[in-house]
């Protein structure tokens, strides 16, 4: 099933929040949020044009998302600015971006001390 589209248009303001976050859950809770194959219904939301980022826009997202969530499902974004992203992992937030795969995993230094070997007779530190 295709998931469901909601374009978000800037400039953000506190009072289209709320509007916004209605429609994602009348999409979810309808069934229009695709998901298909047993997962979580999804909503895409078209960031494209929300301009540039700023704290309004971090709370738009994660009030969408939230709701998703109350609803059983979740939002994927679509053509996120680089700004955008930088912005949401600033603050601590990620979300699913269209386009990347799924189930990646992060490249990241190894714990230390991963790969150090213990000799029997050894004191514990």
């Amino acid at each position: 099933m295709t998931p469901a589209v909601l374009v978000l248009a800037g400039p953000v303001t506190r009072e289209g929040v709320t509007g916004l976050c209605e429609d994602v859950h009348a999409l979810l809770v309808t069934g229009t949020g695709g998901g298909g194959g047993g997962r979580d219904p999804v909503v895409v939301c078209d960031v494209a044009g929300l301009g540039p980022p700023g704290l309004d826009t971090v709370e738009l997202l994660a009030r969408v998302q939230l709701t998703a969530r109350r609803a059983g499902g979740r939002i994927r974004l679509r053509d996120p600015a680089p700004a955008l992203l930088a912005f949401l992992d600033l603050v601590g937030l990620r979300f699913d971006v269209e386009g990347e795969r799924e189930g990646k995993a992060e490249q990241r230094e190894p714990a230390l001390g991963v790969e150090e070997a213990v000799e029997p007779g050894d004191p514990a530190l």
